[in-house]
């Protein structure tokens, strides 16, 4: 019972806004546009050696003559909480579009710079909403869901050493889920697609090289399949336990690293290696990895591309008229702060730290709920929380709406794992799970009034 009230005491909400703005359901117009952010070569940090492929913001704008919504996704790693502000600032006040109403999502590929492009990324970010707010057309949406097997959850213990690693846990819990948002033409000619999917954008991490990883791969080969005639935005699953089934190559690059950093007397064994250094792009074997690496990108971003595809095919009753309402709020937990280091396999020590706040959001059109998390969560969390959802087109965003003072964020029983997700969450055990599960299902009945 006292933990109870500690956590009911500790909960708060603030900044909460709810925009129910038209209860009668609206003829909808949609828009969407993508515009690159590639940055140039010379502007790369020194750790990065060039460009592998370009990267993009893309925009989706929705209208229903009431109101209006926008759905960002940006393939860049992480955008902050400045950012975000700023960004939503300047749509609110350029384009009439509540900042509550928008999504802005990073696909947090490990292969492109943080903070790359400064203020010139969001003023692409924004022209990416502009230019999809002009496209404005008469439009019907549909919802729809498919799997894929493609990711598989990332915490194991290791054979050898018997301690927490980071590898495949095909046993391990995981949402395989692919939840589609598809918006068309009343003629039935494709303008954009909302997927949304658990996995990490790790794949061309040893690379050095800026790359838009399997999210880009993917959204690439749905644009091509539609001869670039849809814009397709990927939308960060609940992905903090969730890496791609197929991985070994960044091991395998990772342990070159790590012998070579080790021959200069540097011990890396237990951390994330630096990029930039350690790996002799002139060595046969590590060309190999690298080939294998670009490969396997490619063929992930196919597989999912076709099962986004699939689910867009069997979308029989979309829909030409639309509510669309909206709600934020902040839930605030106990935080802790790390004393000691490791990546993984040892017990984390603690003291107390600054409260952590997470920025909690949904935005609906008629009954499809998006709901979003500014940060890395675990995938017990979201599929927790579409099991509770009173909505059954339910789909939860993570990486969302800036960025939250937490790291990771693991579900409750996860908190056991010796992990480097786990071990680095500045999130004390026992409240983050139903602070979100909670938080977004209020937020749902609210929306529902």
């Amino acid at each position: 019972m006292k933990s109870i009230v500690l956590f009911l005491a500790l909960l708060q909400v603030s900044a909460l806004t709810c925009i129910a703005q038209n209860k009668q359901s609206m003829p909808i117009q949609a828009g969407a546009a993508k515009v690159s952010i590639t940055p140039d070569k010379e502007a790369l940090p020194r750790n990065y050696l060039g460009i592998n492929d370009s990267i993009f913001t893309r925009a989706i704008v929705i209208d229903n003559g009431e109101t209006g919504a926008a759905l960002i996704s940006v393939e860049v790693g992480m955008l902050r909480d400045n950012n975000w502000s700023s960004i939503t600032k300047q749509i609110e006040e350029e384009l009439g579009i509540p900042a509550q109403n928008i999504m802005l999502t990073a696909t947090h590929t490990h292969s492109v710079p943080f903070n790359v492009g400064g203020a010139q990324l969001e003023q692409k970010i924004v022209e990416s909403v502009k230019q999809a707010k002009s496209a404005l057309q008469p439009a019907r949406m549909g919802y729809g869901t498919g799997v894929s097997y493609i990711n598989v959850n990332r915490n194991m213990i290791d054979p050898k050493t018997r301690g927490w690693w980071e590898g495949p846990n095909y046993d391990g819990p995981s949402d395989k889920t692919v939840a589609v948002l598809y918006f068309e033409t009343l003629e039935g000619k494709p303008i954009a697609v909302y997927y949304n999917y658990a996995m990490h954008g790790v794949l061309t991490g040893q690379l050095d090289m800026v790359s838009g990883d399997a999210p880009g791969a993917a959204s690439r080969y749905i644009e091509n399949s539609y001869d670039n005639k849809i814009v397709a935005l990927w939308s960060t699953g609940c992905q903090g336990d969730q890496n791609p089934i197929y991985f070994q190559q960044t091991f395998d690059l990772r342990d070159i690293r790590i012998k070579e950093y080790a021959e200069r007397g540097e011990d890396i064994s237990n951390s994330m290696p630096p990029g930039g250094t350690g790996l002799d792009r002139n060595n046969p074997e590590v060309q190999r990895l690298m080939n294998e690496q670009k490969e396997i990108t490619k063929a992930m971003g196919v597989m999912l591309g076709e099962e986004v595809k699939h689910v867009i095919r069997n979308i029989d009753r979309p829909e030409k008229s639309a509510t669309i309402a909206a709600a934020q709020k902040t839930a605030v937990i106990p935080g802790r702060n790390r004393t000691n280091t490791g990546r993984a396999g040892s017990a984390g020590t603690y003291v107390d730290g600054d409260s952590v706040r997470i920025r909690l959001g949904l935005l609906m059109f008629n009954d499809i709920a998006i709901g979003a998390i500014n940060a890395e969560v675990f995938s017990q969390i979201a599929i927790q929380l579409k099991k509770e959802s009173p909505f059954s087109r339910t789909m939860v965003v993570s990486v969302t709406n800036g960025s939250a003072n937490s790291g990771y964020i693991p579900n409750d029983a996860a908190f056991g794992y010796q992990t480097f997700e786990v071990l680095s969450s500045r999130c004390k055990p026992g409240y983050a799970e139903r602070a979100i599960i909670d938080g977004i299902l209020d937020l749902m009945e609210q929306v529902k009034r």
